[in-house]
Order: structure tokens, then sequence, then C-alpha cells
């Protein structure tokens, strides 16, 4: 249920804050005084579309924030989203001078998206000129879909058409493509046959390239090896002798001087350091030998490489790569290229798509009559007295992405007439009446608490705005529905009465809204009659028609 609507510099509006409860709560005003302002600000905190035209003239920005009680089922969603889960839920946008957007759901920043998302769950507002799209088969099968609970069973069945769609299309391309991709697939598989010869491994290329550069220099490396154990080994002059020397010396030193054992100490740790080393180099040395086999092998595995890399045009170090890409594209190939294995799926993609589509059928043909027959009983109280209403299902002779139907909204305006399309039939008035009949039927049904009917009275009057306020005050006794109007038998039955007005000076131009008490009320719902407000006789039958409105 909306709690509070606080508006700033939105159009005429330069600060308003709206008090919310239960209940039936009507707004009216003179036309052009902005009372649907109002219910605009509402959808952009609903995460609706908007630009630099919605800022009042003069503002660098404007902000509107929508306050909710928060159900169960908004609840889990905000936590699910990361926001902040509470009692109420607070929707708030902002939008500059920039024309950039920002919004924010509990204080946390959000995108259109997810305001929708929320705004779903916690409003449905029915637009004065709903009746227009009645005869449009999509606005009829989204009506009916709604009311049956059918969104999930139709969202299967689209799901099944895209994966029909998908096989047929890949069915078409092999059979039309069929000797291309023969052509394509001996292409690949030569390519792929020297490839998988060479079997090029991933950092493989690197080590390679290595192990050949040592066998390529393997004199040289025996050479200097073969130099260094010499300076390390040699009786006379090689390191270890030399060290051994230096040792006996300080070892004689120390005798001597004792402070000096600690340099004894570190030279034998250099000693046996030199002679780890000395093993080192003489193992190299056994592992050096000259092998020109080894080295013809690298050599040829090498050029083996580099020739692929050439005639591929790519770098040596990117043939797995290339090997890995090649085969994805032979695997594909033979899926294109397997017509009987296409023809299978398709024909088990077929099957799914006519049992998705068999279930929303049964779901629209279970819902249409009770639908159909909740429609027909509020035409009767609307001023249509013997009108009919049919939800008519036509078949299609294969399934498409929504279903295996088309969906019409069938109506007689009067008794002993055959039901036909709506917008063949219908006029302005009766259209306007049966899109009330349809708001209302749907909304019993809405999992939301807040209902808002934008002039949806319009082309109507009479004893029928009086059956339309009832109408709307009997929806307001199990939740809260606003309602603008311009008449005032609808007003009359309101709960609660607000007034939009307009006042201009020093150039600037604003609406804002009063709260009406009884006396007031009185003289807007005389003015809505059409007559002087300020007459007695006017007032007088305002008075009647509040009177009648309560005992109703």
């Amino acid at each position: 249920m909306l709690r509070r609507l606080d508006v700033r510099d939105f159009v005429l509006v330069a600060a308003l804050e709206l008090e919310l409860g239960p209940g039936f709560t009507v707004l009216t005003g003179e036309t052009g005084a902005g009372k649907s302002i109002l219910v605009d600000a509402l959808k952009l905190a609903l995460g609706e579309r908007a630009d630099v035209s919605v800022l009042r003239p003069g503002a660098a920005r404007a902000e509107i924030s929508a306050e909710f009680d928060a159900p169960p089922a908004l609840q889990d969603w905000l936590e699910a989203q990361g926001f902040e889960a509470q009692d109420t839920v607070l929707l708030r946008r902002v939008i500059d001078a920039q024309g950039r957007s920002r919004a924010f759901v509990n204080g946390s920043a959000a995108t259109l998206a997810q305001l929708r998302a929320a705004g779903a769950m916690l409003v449905d507002i029915h637009g004065q000129h709903a009746w227009q799209s009645l005869a449009r088969p999509d606005a009829a099968r989204d009506l009916l879909d709604a009311h049956a609970g059918a969104l999930v069973a139709r969202a299967a069945c689209h799901a099944a058409w895209q994966s029909w769609k998908e096989l047929h299309t890949q069915l078409d391309a092999a059979r039309a493509d069929a000797g291309q991709l023969d052509a394509d697939r001996a292409l690949l598989t030569a390519q792929l046959v020297e490839l998988e010869r060479l079997a090029p491994q991933t950092q493989e290329w690197e080590p390679l390239n290595a192990e050949h550069h040592r066998l390529a220099h393997a004199v040289e490396l025996v050479e200097h090896l073969q130099d260094a154990s010499a300076q390390i080994d040699d009786d006379e002059l090689g390191a270890r002798t030399r060290l051994a020397r230096a040792q006996q010396a300080l070892t004689e030193a120390a005798r001597i001087d004792p402070a000096l054992a600690v340099l004894s100490e570190q030279l034998a740790s250099v000693q046996s350091q030199v002679d780890d080393l000395a093993h080192e180099i003489a193992g190299r040395l056994r592992q050096s030998d000259l092998d020109p086999a080894k080295l013809q092998q690298v050599e040829e595995r090498l050029s083996a490489w580099m020739t692929l890399a050439r005639r591929h045009r790519t770098p040596p170090a990117g043939l797995p790569a290339l090997l890995d890409a090649l085969r994805a594209q032979r695997d594909a190939l033979d899926r294109g290229a397997d017509i009987p294995g296409l023809e299978r799926a398709l024909a088990q993609a077929q099957r799914v798509l006519h049992d998705a589509a068999r279930q929303l059928s049964g779901l629209r043909a279970a819902t249409a009559p009770t639908l159909a027959r909740s429609v027909e009983a509020l035409m009767q109280e609307l001023g249509m007295m013997g009108g009919r209403f049919e939800i008519g299902l036509q078949a299609l002779p294969e399934p498409q992405a929504l279903g295996a139907e088309v969906v019409e909204l069938l109506v007689s305006g009067h008794p002993g007439a055959e039901p036909r399309p709506l917008a063949r039939v219908a006029s302005g008035g009766e259209l306007s009446r049966i899109a009330l009949a349809l708001a209302a039927t749907m909304a019993v049904r809405q999992p939301v608490d807040t209902l808002i009917f934008d002039e949806v009275d319009a082309g109507i009057g009479g004893a029928v705005a009086q059956t339309v306020g009832r109408l709307l005050a009997r929806l307001g006794a199990g939740g809260q529905v606003l309602a603008v109007t311009h008449l005032a038998q609808v007003a009359a039955h309101a709960d609660r009465h607000l007034r939009v007005r307009k006042s201009s000076g020093a150039d600037v131009t604003h609406s804002r809204v009063d709260d009406l008490d009884a006396d007031a009320r009185v003289i807007e719902v005389a003015r809505m009659l059409g007559g002087d407000a300020e007459s007695a006789a006017a007032r007088s039958h305002a008075q009647e028609l509040l009177g009648a409105a309560r005992g109703a």
C-alpha cells in the first residue's frame, strides 16, 4: 500500500508531500490543473523512463519518492537483490537538468529494471486510454494469460519454440549447404592431419628452442665445463688445492690466535661448497656427450613447427591453440552435416513444443469462460444491459512462440446480437466501460495492494458513472484505490477527496493538492456537476449526491 508520495520540482509541482492510506481516494480538479501529474510522478518512481522535460522550469533536478508497505514477497525480493529488507520500501528517483537519472531502493542505488520489478509487486496502474489496446491480439492474450496464471507456461512455450526454431534453421542450412559443408570439412581434415601428426603441445615451443640451442652448441659447452673443472681440480693450481693450503695456514694461525678459528670454519664451509660444485660440474660433463642423432631429431621437430606456423600464418607458439580451434570447427561441421541427427533433434523439439503449447492452451481454455462471465456481469452493472462478452480462442495450424491460438475479445452491445470482434462493434463509451470491467475483474486477482485508475471513466456519465463510483469504492474496501476522475458521481463515492489546483504568480505556475474536508468537498462536487459551485442549488445537488453515495 502506498503510504507517502513526495514530489519536488516535477512539471508544475514545486513541492508536495502526500500521506495516503487504505480505501478509495479520488483526485479531481479543473482541466489542465495537473490531476494526472501525480500519477505520472509515481510512474517515474516505479521505473518509467524520463527526460529533462519533467523538470519544473528553472529547477536543477526533479525528485520523486514513494514509500510503500512491503509485502512478504517483496521483502524476499529485496534480500535477494541485496537491498535492506524492512516493513516499508522507499523507491526514489532523481532526474537532473542534463537528463541523467538515478534510482534508489531503500537508500541504495538501483537500476530502472529493479524499480520496475519492485513496482510490479506494489502497484497496478490502469490508464485512461487502456481501452485502445484491447482490440490488439497481444493485449487480449496478455490479459487472459495474466488472469489464468499462465505466464510461466507461456515462457516455457516460448523457450520450446525458440529451440525448435533454431534447430529448424540449422537443418535448412545443412540441407542447402550440404556440398559446401563437405568441401569445408575436407579442407579442415587435411589441415588437421598435419597438425595432429605434429601434435604440438602447450608450453612445448620455448623448451624445444632451448634444447636445440644446447645441442647445437654441445662442443662449446663441453669445452667450457672441462675448463671449469680443471680450474677447480688441478693438482697444483686448482681451487681445491689452493683452498686446502689456505685452510692449513689458518689452522696454524689459530693455534697462535684462537680468535682466528672462526675464519678457519668459514673457509671449511667454502671448501664444502667448492667440493659440491666440482661434483655438479662433473655430472654435467657426463650428460653433455655429443649426440648428433638427438640434435637432428630436435632440428626436424623444430622445422616442422616453423613450417606449419608459416603455412597457417600464425606464430609457432600459437599452433596448439590453432589445433584446438580447428577441432572445434570440425565438430561444428560434423553436427551441421549430420542431417539425420538434426532431423531427430527437430522432431523431439517439435514434440516438446506441442506439449508446452497444449499445457498453455489448457490454461487459456479453462480460464476464458470464467473471465468472460465476470466481465459480462460487470457490463450489466455499467449500463450495457443484455450485452455479451466472450474470449475467442482461434486455433493456429501450428504452435507459435506464444501458443497455439489467437486470443480475441468478442462483444455484443445489446441482446440478440452475435458477439463480434471488439474493435468492430463497440463505441468509445462502450470500450471504456468494457475496459473498466476488465480492470476491475483483473484487480481482484492482482497480488498488489494499490490500484490506480487514471480517468478510465472517460466517455461515461449519469447512472453508469454512479455504478463506476460504487465499483471503485468496492475495490477500495479491500485495499487501496486511487482514481483520477472528472465525474462527480465517481468522486462522491470516495473515502477521501483530493483536489488538484493550479495557481500562477510572478511568471511561475504551480500545481498543489488540497485534502478536502466535508464543506470543501461539497463545493468541489458542485463544481464538477457543471453548475455554479457557489449557488445554493448546486450545493444542494452536491450534498444530495454525496449523501446517496454514503448510503449506497
